[in-house]
């Protein structure tokens, strides 16, 4: 199996150690704000803008995804956290749930996006498949931490569980030996993820005219929500919601599906909900507000203008460019230039048919 640990070292005796899942977790967090900044781009809106949110969005989230997946483990009868409540902040360990994340991300995206006089729904369209790819790439550190599998299989993709990870129905090697072979349900949900991703992918390229602010984000909530509740079924580690086979994972996930057919159904019309009266029927982009031109680049326009003044100048007279101002040499030469044929007269022979030739 790979260790979990990429290295490790000490730094004035404080260790400092680089692991598999918070560099998978970070790559899937920076493809989603990549793919987020080209969706926006794509909708007329500033793209850099999600650089701004993910300051505050990706820290909150993942504090939010923490303090979920400790609360579904208690809920789950475990006393882990309660009798060393100091593991909740160790991260590194694992143990994020993405509802957590969805929650406080959304909430914090939510006061940004007010603050900033920013669409909501643009921003939601932009990011319901970018989060999917970000969970999807983040995946596999579930596989170099052996976790969120499934039960035993047989089947020829079943992987491996060492002793030490095994969840506690399956501890007894008289019944569930070192052969034994798990479902691998973070490569199903990771599977799952991708095609709903190029779904909606290709849905925001057919139907780019039909699709309404909010349709893209609504059928997310649907697909991932039934997605996720499918995926429920493989996971013996979630705690149960009394003797039913329902865990609290996807009881969510359910009601996500069910709000996300409701919208739906109220954006096209087939469903009369009050509040959705007076959605809108197209994007509010935030207008790119204009720089105020510095003092350089106003006066450049008027010293390419005396820069030519002096050069018709200097072909009827002389003139000491280095003693003579700016301002006083660029007056004489713009009333001068139209008034060629009084000058000539004066002028000494050569210097007229010279002016003669220049003419013609």
């Amino acid at each position: 199996m790979i260790n979990p640990v990429i290295f490790s070292f000490n730094i004035f005796g404080l260790p400092i150690t680089l692991r598999w899942y918070g560099v998978l977790v970070m790559f899937g967090a920076i493809a989603a704000a990549w793919w987020t900044e080209r969706e926006l781009r794509r909708r007329g809106e500033n793209g850099e803008i999600v650089w701004d949110a993910m300051v505050w969005v990706l820290p909150i989230g993942i504090i939010g995804a923490r303090l979920w997946y400790v609360v579904n483990n208690i809920l789950g009868g475990s006393t882990y956290y309660l009798d060393d409540p100091i593991k909740i902040i160790n991260i590194p360990e694992g143990g994020l749930h993405i509802f957590g994340g969805f929650l406080f991300g959304a909430i914090t995206l939510y006061f940004f996006l007010r603050k900033n006089n920013l669409d909501p729904w643009l921003f939601l369209d932009s990011i319901a498949p970018a989060i999917l790819l970000g969970q999807a790439l983040a995946r596999p550190a579930n596989f170099i931490n052996q976790e969120l599998y499934g039960p035993p299989t047989k089947l020829p993709w079943g992987i491996p569980i060492e002793m030490t990870h095994r969840l506690p129905q399956y501890a007894d090697l008289n019944l569930f030996p070192d052969s034994t072979r798990f479902h691998p349900t973070f490569a199903y949900e990771m599977i799952l993820n991708i095609l709903i991703v190029l779904f909606l992918w290709w849905l925001s390229r057919r139907y780019e005219e039909e699709l309404k602010p909010g349709g893209l984000f609504s059928a997310w909530l649907l697909l991932a929500g039934l997605s996720r509740s499918f995926i429920e079924f493989f996971r013996p580690d979630q705690p149960r919601i009394g003797e039913t086979f329902v865990s609290y994972t996807m009881l969510v996930s359910f009601i996500m599906a069910l709000v996300g057919l409701a919208l739906l159904l109220a954006r096209y019309g087939k469903l009369k909900l009050a509040w959705a009266e007076n959605w809108e029927e197209e994007y509010h982009v935030k207008p790119v507000e204009a720089k105020p031109a510095t003092s350089r680049a106003r006066s450049a326009p008027a010293q390419l203008a005396v820069s030519s003044a002096d050069e018709d100048a200097a072909e009827e007279e002389p003139a000491d460019t280095e003693a003579a101002p700016l301002k006083p040499k660029r007056k004489p030469a713009v009333k001068k230039a139209p008034a060629a044929k009084p000058a000539a007269k004066k002028a000494p022979a050569k210097k007229a048919d010279t002016t003669t030739k220049r003419k013609k």
